[in-house]
């Protein structure tokens, strides 16, 4: 029967006290480096003039969205490992879905976005100023944002519109596909939605990175120097390594194969591109990076 729901309860990733209190300090301390991390690389980026190109424009607003994403989540998830009662009003919980799936829809498009970024500047490199010139880097970023707050809407309106059995999420957060199998009605259409955005959201990007490093690829073989084919292959493998990471743990995730188990394995996998890969992109762009190593150091 269809109930009015106030408020949800999480179940969370783990009823044993024990266990909760450990992942308190690993979620907590993962959490701390992650604003560390993010907010190091914003203050690197803003303060050092060498790091202001098109690169690292990019790689800024990556850090801001990856910032305002473990917020969206971690800081509900900390408090309600150590509490008895694990709820979260109704109207919080559809903010909750509605930024974090906005903010995460955006991300996958910025990687696109950067991935063209990498292709001018190994193939196309002495126009590569000209090309990524300030008007274009602002209207991708914004173009990023722009249509994965539109997806998030629609899909939040058509997620919460749906009739409520019972109001217990298995879960640690709102997320789509948990909020889903609450409802009391067929959610054909809902299922065919999703497989639609996760599409556009996921592949279309990930068609997009494909196509930028089959030419950059292409470009490099070209180059005749060893040096030279290992600068310019250089420029490209913190981006390649945070693409693999991100779209291989989401398309896991949504593009998959069901299973008895999805729930728990969604569960872990959302943890990952929640609070693991946020505090991972900056170590990679930064450990990875001589520029950002010597602005650091600066």
């Amino acid at each position: 029967t269809q109930t009015w729901v106030s408020e949800f309860i999480l179940l969370g990733l783990s009823s044993d006290w024990e266990t909760q209190v450990f992942l308190f300090i690993l979620f907590l301390t993962m959490y701390l480096v992650t604003l560390v991390g993010n907010v190091l690389i914003l203050l690197l980026i803003r303060l050092d003039s060498r790091l202001h190109n098109p690169m690292y424009f990019f790689l800024s607003v990556l850090s801001f969205v990856d910032l305002c994403y473990s917020n969206s989540f971690a800081p509900q998830m900390l408090t309600h490992l150590l509490s008895a009662q694990k709820s979260i009003p109704f109207y919080s919980c559809v903010l909750q879905l509605f930024i974090s799936l906005a903010l995460g829809s955006s991300e996958f498009f910025l990687l696109g976005a950067m991935a063209y970024d990498r292709y001018v500047a190994v193939c196309h490199p002495l126009h590569y100023t000209v090309i990524m010139h300030g008007r274009l880097c602002l209207g991708l970023a914004a173009g990023c944002l722009g249509a994965g707050f539109t997806n998030s809407l629609m899909e939040t309106i058509i997620t919460f519109r749906l009739p409520l059995c019972h109001n217990v999420i298995n879960h640690f957060a709102c997320e789509t596909l948990a909020v889903l199998r609450l409802a009391c009605v067929d959610i054909s259409f809902n299922k065919v939605m999703v497989a639609i955005s996760g599409f556009l959201v996921i592949m279309l990007p990930c068609f997009l990175v494909l196509f930028s490093y089959v030419r950059i690829v292409a470009a490099i073989l070209n180059i005749r120097s060893a040096q030279g084919r290992s600068k310019a292959f250089g420029t490209c493998t913190s981006h390649l390594t945070v693409v693999c990471m991100c779209f291989g743990a989401t398309i896991f995730t949504y593009l998959g194969p069901r299973s008895a188990s999805s729930e728990e394995v969604e569960k872990r996998v959302a943890l990952f591109y929640a609070l693991v890969a946020p505090m991972l992109n900056p170590l990679i762009y930064s450990l990875r990076n001589k520029e950002v190593m010597a602005a650091l150091r600066k």
